[in-house]
């Protein structure tokens, strides 16, 4: 098994680091620079900016916070919401970002995919999935920040991502985010057994055990969590420490 990465998720809105419960109930986090400089020093092995409503607002995504974040940072950087094309790709990773996340766009015109791959590596292209569950057991993938059904099982549509040249998938479960009951392990296994490509589980982080349930039960390769971190209940180190002792492989900081 390679070393499982811990990703702090921060979404952006507004200009500012929030969090919300099942994409809903937002609130305020704090200053995404500062808490971003805070994660780099904290043993993170990766930091992932989502600028939550700039498909809804239909706008770019803010260049300038990137750029900033980006300075700060000797970690890898992943910068999603609001990408809509290979121009937009091309401008945030000069912007500083080590990888893209996207989701409506893709969903839009998978080609999209595909271009970006073959343009600037698949190991630079995340393909992120919002997932909820159906009443017949699978899954649905939405798009616009949560607000729209697609016309696509997320298992599948995360198969034909990988197909098309994605690196990574980022799977969220809108019905787990945010409750602190954690990761979907039945979402989380299903898509890391339909692909070849790491996925990483977002969405219910409570405690250290759900970390390490995720990549038992689940298969995920990398584990994104949000408001334990920010509000402080839990650091990346514990959490290391605790998937370390229950013999998952991490990196952990010197």
């Amino acid at each position: 098994m390679r070393e499982i990465r811990i990703i702090p998720c921060m979404d952006i809105q507004d200009g500012r680091v929030v969090k919300g419960v099942n994409f809903v109930n937002i609130r305020d986090a704090g200053d995404p620079v500062e808490i971003a400089e805070a994660y780099n020093r904290s043993g993170a092995d990766e930091l992932a900016f989502l600028d939550i409503s700039a498909t809804r607002e239909n706008r770019g995504i803010l260049l300038d916070l990137v750029e900033q974040i980006a300075r700060r940072l000797d970690i890898p950087f992943s910068v999603g919401g609001g990408i809509r094309n290979l121009k937009d790709i091309d401008a945030v990773l000069n912007a500083g970002a080590s990888k893209v996340s996207i989701n409506s766009a893709a969903l839009r015109r998978p080609e999209l995919i595909a271009e970006a791959a073959q343009r600037f590596g698949s190991r630079r292209i995340v393909v992120a999935i919002d997932a909820k569950r159906r009443d017949d057991g699978g899954f649905d993938t939405y798009w616009n920040s949560g607000n729209t059904r697609a016309n696509r099982d997320a298992v599948e549509w995360a198969r034909e991502a990988e197909l098309l040249g994605a690196g990574e998938i980022l799977l969220t479960s809108m019905d787990a985010d945010g409750t602190k009951n954690g990761y979907d392990i039945s979402l989380t296994r299903a898509v890391s057994e339909k692909v070849n490509i790491p996925v990483t589980a977002s969405g219910g982080a409570g405690k250290p055990e759900h970390f390490a349930e995720a990549v038992k039960e689940g298969g995920a390769s990398a584990l994104l969590a949000a408001s334990l971190f920010h509000f402080g209940e839990l650091t990346v180190r514990e959490v290391k420490t605790y998937l370390q002792s229950q013999g998952i492989p991490v990196r952990m900081e010197k």
